[in-house]
């Protein structure tokens, strides 16, 4: 089998936690096309001591190592913009703690996987996953508005928001019905499922609310290949279901990491 079509079942899942860890769809994305454009150019470079995907990442982690982009010494204050929000952030959790949460909580990786991508030993990549718990816990608490019809999907968000410390402003099950809870009571974060009740759609409900105010959104599907190709806009923030408790805890982190309503003081 070619490099190829070895790498290109996991490049939507490369795209969901590049955008996760850069707060941004354009960000994350061109990180990913920068990862395959290195590939290319130097096949013979590409790690073929391990799996296609441990090699994939390694790549791209690469790469946004040397690109730096979230060191900016000259950037002291803070910004309405996700990466001035991050600078804000730096001094309370490192990227590389973040970048350690997301690959096993969200991407799935053991202790050991994470270790080999990010330069660390099994030991500090549980130690930097502790820290940016320990940051969780202080983040600010937000709203949040979920949108999902299946009531046993929604009573399980709904405990996990609430054990966060956050508060659930309402369950909504329709398109209509989240615009409406919405405009009523402005949350601070939405969790969306993509399909609905009444046929209708979670992301036209997102659309309806982000034309009226700004809001993080986090988008839950069991088909998150289908929202992650990189060639229309898309979701920054995905869950893929079935989910885990610490997927959604990281991804609630790190939505509310890039916004602006929930900077310490």
């Amino acid at each position: 089998m070619s490099l190829g079509k070895e790498l290109a079942p996991h490049l939507p899942f490369l795209r969901r936690y590049a955008r996760a860890l850069t707060g941004s769809q354009a960000h994350g994305d061109a990180f990913v096309r920068a990862t395959l454009e290195a590939i290319v150019a130097a096949p013979d470079d590409f790690p073929r001591d391990v799996e296609a995907r441990l090699g994939l990442y390694r790549t791209f982690h690469a790469i946004w190592s040397s690109a730096n982009i979230e060191e900016d010494p000259g950037h002291s204050g803070v910004g309405a913009d996700p990466e001035g929000i991050a600078q804000a952030r730096l001094a309370r959790i490192t990227p590389l703690s973040r970048q350690a949460l997301l690959l096993t909580a969200m991407e799935g990786f053991t202790p050991e996987d994470a270790g080999y991508l990010i330069g660390a030993s099994p030991d500090e990549v549980e130690s930097l996953v502790s820290e940016a718990l320990a940051e969780i816990e202080r983040q600010t608490r937000a709203e949040v508005l979920i949108i999902e019809d299946e009531p046993i999907i929604a009573m399980d968000i709904e405990t996990i928001v609430r054990d966060l410390g956050h508060t659930v402003t309402g369950v909504a099950v329709t398109r209509d019905e989240a615009v409406q809870q919405a405009m009523a009571r402005r949350p601070g974060l939405v969790l969306a499922d993509i399909q609905l009740a009444d046929d209708s759609s979670g992301i036209d409900a997102v659309k309806d609310i982000l034309s009226e105010f700004q809001v993080p959104v986090i988008f839950i599907t069991a088909f998150p290949e289908r929202l992650l190709t990189g060639e229309r806009p898309e979701p920054t923030f995905l869950i893929t279901k079935p989910f885990q408790r610490s997927t959604v805890k990281a991804a609630i982190a790190q939505a509310l990491f890039f916004d602006s309503a929930t900077v310490p003081a």
